[in-house]
């Protein structure tokens, strides 16, 4: 079975791995068929992701079809077009037994901590599995994105009469304004990047999108999605005394709290890791509804084979990539 694995920084390689096994209880066997590629994915390639080792199989945005199922498993059926929940929790430590699978101790995120999705099958526990056939393998595929914005705006608690700004219009910010967005909420997102911004003024009429803001406090909930630490730094700035802020994105760089101000305004810090179980599902029916809309997202595609060649492509600025997706 071949797949694509990283060796080192700006390295594939392709490889042979054993032919999968049959699945045992609780398992099911899928067809990887399609793969999405994030912020993760190319800070993995670039040897910049903390939390990836090589040699490692990337992939965690994935879009599978069920070939097999091991006994005791019932949702599943074979032929099943299904998201992958990616995160393979222990389902004893404190976190599980709160119901926080997101944030298992020893939390395993296929394509990160274990090697993920770039190869043609693999076996999965099959609770990680969501059926939706009436979906297609690229819209499946993005769930798993989508789940990362709706997540970070049920820890936010966002309703109707919040006032949002969102730092950051790339893949995981726009996750955060569909849900803002079905929320009701107010939305400004700031974008430093035309291409950027442009994409919002086209596809989410109603949002301010704006390149900059004067340094005032405006926003009940501010969400930032770019993982700069000067930029999450300066996140406090505009929220509103009692606001919140939440950190989306993720940096390995310490970040910097101006105190004083943090005190006076009695503002409420969250980290957003991951997603739940719960969201897989919601998300599946907004996109089957047309609620979530995810075809303007995908502006880049390209065959398994091509991958290695297209990596390099993908991540200059003119490439103007909002999300890549990998047919297999």
């Amino acid at each position: 079975m071949r797949s694509l694995t990283l060796t080192a920084a700006k390295t594939f390689e392709w490889t042979t791995l054993p032919e999968a096994a049959a699945p045992q209880q609780g398992e099911a066997l899928v067809a990887i068929r399609a793969i999405g590629i994030c912020g993760t994915d190319f800070s993995g390639y670039l040897g910049k992701m903390p939390f990836i080792e090589f040699p490692r199989i990337l992939g965690h945005e994935l879009g599978v079809e069920v070939l097999a199922v091991g006994e005791g498993v019932t949702h599943l059926q074979v032929g099943d077009r299904c998201s992958v929940e990616p995160y393979l929790n222990c389902g004893t430590c404190h976190s599980c037994q709160r119901g926080s699978t997101n944030c298992c101790e020893t939390l395993q995120v296929l394509g990160v901590h274990c090697d993920g999705g770039m190869r043609e099958r693999m076996i999965l526990p099959a609770h990680k599995l969501h059926p939706c056939n009436a979906l297609d393998f690229e819209q499946l595929a993005l769930v798993e994105t989508l789940a990362i914005g709706c997540h970070a705006v049920n820890r936010a608690q966002v309703t109707a009469s919040d006032d949002v700004l969102i730092i950051g219009a790339g893949p995981i910010g726009l996750t955060v304004l569909e849900f803002a967005r079905a929320a009701n909420a107010a939305i400004t997102m700031l974008e430093l990047n035309a291409a950027r911004r442009e994409f919002v003024e086209q596809y989410y009429p109603g949002v301010n999108v704006v390149a900059s803001l004067p340094d005032a406090p405006a926003f009940q909930i501010v969400f930032d999605a770019t993982g700069n630490p000067n930029s999450m730094s300066g996140a406090f700035r505009f929220a509103r005394f009692t606001g919140r802020i939440v950190y989306v994105g993720i940096t390995k760089e310490p970040v910097l709290i101006d105190d004083p101000l943090f005190h006076r305004r009695e503002l409420t810090l969250l980290a957003s890791r991951n997603a739940v179980a719960s969201d897989f599902p919601r998300i599946l029916a907004m996109i089957q509804s047309g609620q979530i809309d995810t075809r303007p997202w995908i502006s880049h595609r390209c065959e398994f084979n091509e991958l290695p060649s297209q990596m390099d492509e993908w991540l200059k600025p003119e490439s103007r990539v909002i999300k890549a997706v990998v047919s297999v």
